[in-house]
């Protein structure tokens, strides 16, 4: 007969998920081992293995939730501006995104850095919604600016701006005289105002069609 599961057993999935990534954004991935995470979660390791398969299954389970988290946002976002227009569509995503950084900077380290460490098959999985978020925001441009995405920026401005809010955690600290709630509308600001000084360059064909993800 197959052993239950204890009711219990999502709840310490989940807690040794954000150990995990906590000890995983502090010290790096490499740096990290099972021994460290289990003393983090206060089990013992060979109860840590009952969970995870190991650290790459914790690193692949962080990365994957955390991009599907992201998508999952979009989609709300969506829903909730069906009936806006394109510029409060646009703002309501830079906002919900910045905002919902804060609640998961440790995850959005470990993204940003320690994606490369996964199999090429993991990284895929990872990926691909990742893609999909940045089309999505690529859409919410061109709706705003229709001409930019005849010539074709609607994508590289896409990435500008998550080159702008994707290294936030870098310096933006939580004891800091700013948070991401106030930082939030100045990011909206700042892109929309660059976003409306945009012209066409003189060479505005895209050298890659591909669209990148979060972490390329």
């Amino acid at each position: 007969m197959a052993r239950t599961r204890s009711a219990t057993y999502d709840d310490q999935r989940d807690t040794i998920l954000a150990r995990a990534a906590e000890l995983f954004a502090d010290q790096g991935y490499t740096a990290t081992s099972m021994n460290d995470i289990a003393a983090a979660c206060g089990v013992s390791k060979a109860g840590l293995y009952h969970y995870y398969r190991d650290k790459r299954e914790l690193l692949f389970q962080i990365t994957v939730g955390h991009v599907a988290r992201l998508e999952q946002f979009v989609v709300e976002v969506l829903e909730e501006t069906r009936d806006a227009d394109a510029d409060t569509r646009l703002r309501a995503l830079i906002l919900r995104f910045v905002r919902e950084y804060a609640n998961a900077q440790n995850e959005h380290r470990v993204l940003t850095e320690d994606v490369r460490f996964l199999e090429d098959a993991e990284r895929v999985q990872v990926q691909e919604p990742q893609r999909r978020v940045v089309a999505a925001f690529a859409d919410a441009i061109a709706a705003v600016r229709p001409n930019l995405a005849r010539n074709e920026l609607d994508r590289p401005l896409a990435m500008l701006l998550f080159g702008m809010i994707n290294w936030m955690f870098t310096w933006l600290r939580p004891d800091g005289g700013l948070t991401h709630e106030q930082m939030a509308p100045i990011v909206a600001d700042l892109f929309f105002g660059g976003l409306e000084a945009v012209r066409k360059p003189r060479a505005a064909a895209r050298q890659n069609a591909a669209i990148p993800s979060l972490t390329d």
